[in-house]
């Protein structure tokens, strides 16, 4: 399988170097480009194959959603995962809305960052428990008080989960339930949304709640 290639947007130069050091020495990894500009990974983008742009969340005058929004409009097809000292949960809601494959805290242990873009490339969605830890309490609560004609309480439970970023094993161990259980409750899911793959999952459950939140997009 050909290595994960990653553009590392980051205005702050010393963090960039111990990313692009940190990612080197992890196998089935190569930093294609280190940018501290959108101008700049534009222009890495159009000469790069890049699989996965890990993208700072506030870089100085400019911000994520102006890097998405140009790199979409340029062509860019090819997954957005954040990595950022922190962000509002309307924000987080609004990333994933526009199809951020995954938010990860830069006070998150470093090991955990390359298990998270493996996932991200292999179809999933990565949000840090801290950036949704809110939003997850109120898509519990709204299940139960809202929506309980449609969600039973296992697929609340697992759709909780999901937000969450765990595997069908983590939610089956947390559950106490088996892994056949946890993709029965996923249909489920999938089937009352009208989405098809995980990561729509989360982008739709994230949408639909939005408003009820008072979050805004």
């Amino acid at each position: 399988m050909p290595n994960i290639r990653l553009l590392l947007l980051d205005d702050h130069a010393l963090f960039r170097a111990g990313l692009s050091r940190l990612l080197a020495s992890e196998p089935g990894f190569d930093v294609a480009a280190q940018c501290s500009t959108t101008a700049a990974a534009l222009e890495a983008l159009a000469s790069e194959g890049v699989d996965i742009v890990l993208l700072d969340y506030d870089l100085g005058e400019e911000n994520a959603f102006e890097f998405i929004r140009r790199a979409r409009a340029a062509g860019y097809a090819g997954r957005i995962f954040i990595v950022t000292a922190g962000m509002g949960d309307a924000d987080t809601v609004r990333a994933l809305g526009q199809g951020v494959c995954g938010i990860f805290l830069k006070t998150s242990p470093p090991a955990q960052l390359s298990e998270a873009l493996r996932r991200v490339m292999n179809g999933e969605t990565w949000i840090d428990h801290n950036c949704v830890r809110a939003l997850v309490d109120a898509v519990e609560g709204a299940a139960e008080r809202e929506r309980p004609r449609e969600l039973t309480s296992r697929e609340s439970d697992v759709l909780k989960g999901v937000f969450e970023g765990l595997s069908n094993k983590e939610i089956a161990a947390r559950l106490s339930i088996s892994e056949g259980s946890v993709k029965s409750a996923l249909q489920q899911l999938f089937l009352k949304t009208g989405v098809r793959t995980r990561s729509q999952l989360v982008r739709v459950a994230m949408e639909e709640y939005a408003g009820k939140w008072g979050l805004g997009g």
